[in-house]
């Protein structure tokens, strides 16, 4: 074995338990939350575009596409949200042992691995300009990534920071349909309804998630929903929001007649599961928040999306 062999071999460990450090710490299972509704959003454009066999072959190619540029933008948005935070992470003893404050990732290394999931993200959506002549991708790339990395900041300055967590996931069906068929987004309600309904679906479930550090939050100057108001009026808020995000997804399902009856059972089924999220975390309160945040929502998403799909295709 050469010097060189040995150098690498002694490095590859290194990188490899980096890759770990780093996926583990992005919570790469999250992105169940946005991936089905992008994955909704190209379909609810595609059949109109889909013209023959030709047409759908291209749709084949480019949904792996969008779920490329899903993975990378999340990453990145991921990333820079653990180097941002990694001081006020470093203070908080729920996410101390976060790879950056704990010293099993680096800033250089996060910022690399960040910067490479926007060039990644950047060079996906320019594969719709040479194989699909749909330049609008590349051209949003850059003000993509810079809106979904602003959340980051919101926290420091406005209790609102949920809304603009909502509003980067609801850019998923918007940016997907937008990918796929741009000349038809405008003519489609059903994706506008639906970006709403994700936008004030996670800044519910946002505040959900925030209220387990109400109390860091307060100490450390940081705004949210929870921090602002307390608890109770925490929770009637993510109500509030959950509410609209219903009525969102009915109007929805109502503004596109190919959405049917296996769709609108899901809608249903997604009511009763909101309602289920908010009477688990009335009772159980903190002890009931990985379900009412993960567990529930994770499920709303995939439903919704499968079952979406499922009326859609011809």
């Amino acid at each position: 074995m050469t010097v060189a062999q040995t150098r690498d071999n002694a490095h590859a460990p290194s990188i490899a338990r980096l890759l770990r450090d780093a996926a583990a710490d992005v919570k790469l299972a999250h992105s169940v939350f946005a991936l089905p509704f992008a994955i909704l959003g190209a379909f609810l454009v595609a059949p109109r575009t889909a013209a023959g066999p030709i047409a759908w072959r291209d749709f084949a190619l480019m949904l792996p596409i969008i779920v490329a540029c899903m993975f990378f933008a999340r990453t990145w948005a991921m990333l820079f949200n653990r180097i941002a935070d990694a001081r006020i992470d470093a203070r908080n003893p729920r996410t101390a042992r976060r790879a950056i404050p704990a010293g099993r990732l680096t800033p250089r290394a996060a910022w690399t691995l960040a910067l490479a999931c926007c060039a990644a993200f950047i060079g996906s959506a320019a594969l719709f300009g040479p194989l699909f002549s749909n330049w609008w991708p590349a051209i949003l790339s850059v003000p993509v990534l810079l809106w979904i990395a602003f959340y980051s900041l919101t926290k420091r300055f406005t209790a609102l920071c949920h809304i603009f967590l909502g509003g980067a996931l609801a850019a998923s069906p918007l940016a997907a349909a937008l990918a796929v068929g741009p000349e038809l987004l405008p003519e489609t309600p059903a994706v506008w309804f639906l970006s709403a309904m994700v936008l004030c679906w996670v800044a519910g479930f946002d505040i959900i998630y925030a209220l387990q550090d109400l109390d860091f939050d307060r100490h450390a100057g940081l705004h949210s929903v929870p921090a602002a108001v307390g608890w109770r009026w925490a929770a009637w808020s993510s109500r509030a929001l959950h509410a609209a995000a219903l009525a969102a997804l009915v109007y929805a399902w109502r503004a596109d007649p190919r959405l049917g009856a296996i769709f609108g059972t899901a809608v249903a089924l997604v009511g009763a599961l909101l309602i289920a999220e908010h009477v688990v975390l009335a009772k159980k309160g903190k002890a009931g928040l990985d379900m009412a945040f993960f567990t529930l929502n994770g499920i709303v998403s995939c439903l919704l999306g499968i079952a979406g799909i499922a009326d859609l295709l011809p």
